[in-house]
């Protein structure tokens, strides 16, 4: 049965708890224990599939298919623990699960309410696949005193009076802000957020203090006395260089000790942190520089491309060499000659996103990866684009486009450009397993994509069967729109390869140029698998690719 660690915030939002969160599994992990991470979001969006980056940064994808909040990205890349449906979890999603069996007739007829109804759904869904793992971390999205949260803290206070004692604990994330003018940190909002959750019943058991300087033992006496917990379960949180020195750092400070000695468990296993100071040693001491280019759409934020970023270091750190990103405005590309802005990259990523707005842009960037030798990586949108510039630059369709852009310019479902040249169609029919998915143009947009882990069979010597060492892969998808086969005897003769398609044949899941340094387009997002400790093979290899290009310039 597991044991489980409530993280609640306070004071102010963007403090790092699924940071904190994941980096308290992986010192767990490095301890010998079994670890599983679970996300409780208090909006009130089912999830985060429809919402927009510039709302919620990028939506993480699970192998079975769950579009949920971009923390279990963390979770996985510190852990390496496969995130599952089951580990994010919405207001929504709670409501409308009530709703679906007061619909039914499960409650008997009886008056809904958000107690007990409420908060015993909550209380089912992070009680599932407890027998399977030694801690269960359970992250509540939010600050405390917000009133979208409260269900959610009335959960987690019931479910820990019906357990045991001693199965459950509570860490609590909060900021000691530092006042210039008066040269000293303050720890009263620390004790107002404290006092905000004994208020409802929550006495936390770890304080983790998050702060741009040192805290004086006299200001952790303070603390660990007005907020009721023990000096040595105060733990700071200072600023870091990178995320990824989060659990050495965590470690130093005590996290996981405080948090061990909260559940009583003497004396603890040794830790084994060789890995990540590797890792850290990897990032700090790298043997060289490379700059990427990423031509994107939601450039102004870069949470809505995190796991890129973060699986961009991850092949940094493959080839031990400092990867520079700059994010460039794909829409600037459709007014300007792109050559001055990319000359001088020594390497090109056009990720994946939705709508017309700025693709013009991404194909001009292709196809200046294409002719100029520069490793180019073109993932789920990034593919088509790639393939819609080969389509009119070499094979003489001058009208190749896709559906999406004609029927989102014809401002009705299932209308059609007669000009178009459909190189990249909807989606309407695939395979799941063994079962037939269709869909239809006029569907609801949430959760009606091809989502999550899909097989793929590499073509034998083609460069990504050599880089992935295997003929048979399992990548996960995000997208409504597929390259067309109907072109690939065309786009062949140009010296564009399908090097990879779907078990039967019908969907081409990578293509890559012959006779081209590297320039390969992927219609999974191969950055939701990636963690620094096991980097992505094709995002090692671009890094790999972009390090010779380096030296050739």
């Amino acid at each position: 049965m597991a044991r489980f660690v409530f993280v609640t915030g306070g004071v102010v939002s963007s403090l790092g708890k699924g940071l904190a969160t994941a980096a308290l599994g992986a010192l767990l992990q490095a301890r010998g224990f079994t670890v599983r991470l679970r996300k409780l979001d208090p909006y009130l969006n089912v999830d985060p599939g429809t919402m927009s980056p510039f709302e919620h940064g990028e939506v993480f994808v699970t192998d079975d298919g769950a579009e949920t909040d971009l923390d279990l990205g963390h979770y996985e890349r510190f852990t390496g623990v496969a995130a599952r449906r089951t580990d994010s979890v919405s207001s929504g999603r709670i409501y409308s699960n009530v709703l679906e069996k007061e619909r039914r007739g499960d409650y008997l007829g009886k008056t809904i309410q958000v107690i007990p109804h409420v908060t015993d759904e909550i209380q089912d869904w992070i009680a599932v696949g407890e027998d399977d793992t030694d801690f269960m971390l359970c992250e509540i999205g939010g600050t405390v005193g917000d009133i979208e949260g409260l269900p959610f803290f009335e959960a987690i206070r019931q479910f820990a009076q019906r357990r045991q004692r001693g199965q459950c604990i509570f860490l609590h994330l909060t900021l000691l802000p530092w006042i210039a003018a008066a040269g000293e940190l303050k720890t009263k909002p620390t004790q107002h957020s404290v006092k905000e959750l004994r208020a409802i019943g929550i006495t936390p058991d770890v304080l983790v203090c998050r702060t741009e300087h040192e805290i004086p033992a006299k200001e952790i006496a303070k603390i660990a006395l007005f907020c009721n917990v023990r000096p040595e379960a105060v733990v700071p949180a200072n600023d870091l260089s990178s995320i990824y020195e989060a659990p050495l750092a965590y470690h130093e400070v005590g996290l996981d000790q405080a948090v061990l000695d909260a559940f009583g468990i003497h004396p603890a296993p040794r830790p084994n942190l060789s890995r990540w100071r590797q890792v850290v040693d990897a990032i700090k001491r790298p043997d060289g520089d490379v700059r990427i280019a990423i031509v994107g759409k939601y450039t102004q934020l870069e949470d809505a491309y995190k796991s890129i970023a973060e699986a961009l270091t991850h092949g940094g750190i493959a080839n031990r060499v400092r990867v520079t990103t700059e994010w460039l405005d794909a829409e600037v590309f459709e007014r300007e000659d792109p050559a001055p802005l990319l000359e001088g990259f020594n390497g090109i990523l056009v990720p994946g996103g939705f709508g017309e707005r700025g693709t013009e842009g991404k194909i001009r960037a292709a196809k200046f990866a294409r002719e100029r030798g520069v490793p180019y990586f073109g993932i789920c949108l990034g593919m088509q684009m790639a393939v819609i510039e080969a389509a009119r630059s070499l094979a003489g369709i001058e009208d190749a486009g896709s559906e999406e852009f004609a029927i989102e310019a014809s401002g009705s479902a299932g209308s059609e450009d007669k000009r178009l040249e459909p190189v990249v169609y909807h989606l309407k029919e695939w395979l799941e397993g063994n079962r037939t998915i269709q869909r239809a143009v006029s569907d609801d947009k949430g959760g009606t994509m091809r989502l999550g882990a899909y097989d793929a069979r590499l073509a034998e010597g083609s460069k990504v069967a050599g880089i992935y060492g295997s003929d048979r892969i399992s990548e996960r998808h995000r997208h409504r729109y597929e390259v067309s086969t109907a072109y690939r005897e065309r786009l062949e003769e140009v010296g564009l390869r399908f090097s990879a398609m779907s078990p039967d044949g019908r969907l081409p899941e990578i293509i890559e140029f012959e006779g081209h340094p590297w320039y390969i387009g992927v219609q999974f997002h191969p950055e939701l698998k990636s963690k620094p400790l096991d980097p992505h093979p094709l995002f090692a290899d671009f890094i790999r690719a972009a390090v010779a290009q380096s030296r050739l310039v």
